[in-house]
């Protein structure tokens, strides 16, 4: 009974970030929140007598292979719905989910949008880093993981994080800069 408490304290404090970072993976709101379920029910049904100093590690490797599966899912998706259909739509975001939350009720209009525009901007930049590249930089500097652990996670060398971890930060430097640029 103490391990499950443990364990839904840990996934309470996990959930936000984890959502955050399937949605710049997949850019789709419900998607993202499926793929956080999922992963928190893996773990809760696998992992949780496991010690809980492990669940952070076994956390992010379902969390990244659940994101995984659902980018090899919306590829096929996009591929039978772009044969079957004239019409490639998709639903923009709600633009209710920019309304500023109350811890920024004291900041003006300008500090505000400055600050959503600077948040847009990079979750464009990170969502257009290939797969790898995002993984690898959202462990180590989001998620603040060390090399050995983004490559435990990552199933690769520490060699393989450091090389994917200095091309994303150098595409999304190269971005951020032109994006400036254009202004």
């Amino acid at each position: 009974m103490k391990a499950q408490a443990e364990l839904d304290q840990f996934l309470a404090q996990v959930e936000q970030r984890a959502w955050r970072q399937a949605w710049i993976a997949l850019r789709d709101r419900d998607a993202a929140l499926d793929v956080v379920q999922d992963a928190m029910l893996k773990l809760s049904m696998h992992y949780v007598d496991h010690d809980s100093s492990e669940w952070p590690l076994l956390f992010q490797r379902i969390l990244q292979n659940t994101i995984r599966d659902a980018l090899r899912r919306q590829k096929v998706r996009r591929f039978w719905v772009s044969l079957f259909s004239s019409r490639g739509d998709e639903a923009e975001d709600d633009p209710l989910e920019y309304i500023a939350d109350d811890s920024d009720f004291g900041a003006d209009a300008v500090t505000l949008l400055i600050r959503q525009q600077s948040v847009e901007r990079i979750e464009i930049a990170l969502s257009q880093l290939p797969a790898r590249q995002r993984e690898a930089f959202l462990l180590r500097y989001w998620e603040e993981m060390d090399v050995a652990q983004t490559a435990q996670i990552m199933g690769c060398s520490e060699g393989s994080v450091k090389t994917h971890c200095s091309r994303a930060c150098h595409a999304l430097a190269k971005y951020l800069q032109g994006a400036g640029d254009e202004k």
